[in-house]
């Protein structure tokens, strides 16, 4: 399988693997200037690329950077972000800052990581019945944490 990446800004960065078992790739910031994300303020940073999958039947799940959110408090907004197939416009991340600091982007820098993943879409269907199990509609908790 191949990832086809265009760069849509000659100083994009393509992903890269940080080491060969690396589950996902880096992604790097692409700016003009710096920028400065405040304390609890989220800003939308671009990365200067689109791609395409070879195959259509994958989604590309965007999440954090441990370093980043567990160092400097820096996080995705949306938790995971999630890259369908057929998208081809740039990727951005949406990037929040959760510390009491404010922190600095700049060009270049890795701010969060792509993992590749299969998708298997089941056919959905409507029914009137549903199997009993023995959770069956206990929600949130029941199982208990211990």
């Amino acid at each position: 399988m191949q990832l086809y990446f265009k760069k849509l800004t000659p100083s994009a960065i393509l992903p890269k693997r940080a080491t060969a078992y690396s589950a996902g790739a880096d992604l790097y910031a692409c700016l003009e200037d710096s920028v400065i994300i405040h304390p609890g303020e989220t800003v939308m940073i671009p990365l200067g690329i689109a791609f395409q999958p070879s195959d259509p039947e994958t989604v590309t799940l965007i999440f954090p950077r441990s370093g980043l959110a567990s160092q400097h408090g820096i996080t995705l907004a949306n938790a995971v972000g999630v890259v369908d197939s057929d998208y081809r416009g740039e990727w951005k991340v949406p990037l929040h800052n959760i510390s009491p600091e404010p922190f600095r982007i700049d060009h270049g820098m890795r701010i969060a990581q792509a993992v590749l993943m299969s998708v298997t879409f089941p056919e959905i269907l409507e029914t009137d019945t549903l199997d009993d199990t023995i959770r069956g509609s206990s929600g949130f908790g029941s199982s208990g944490i211990n």
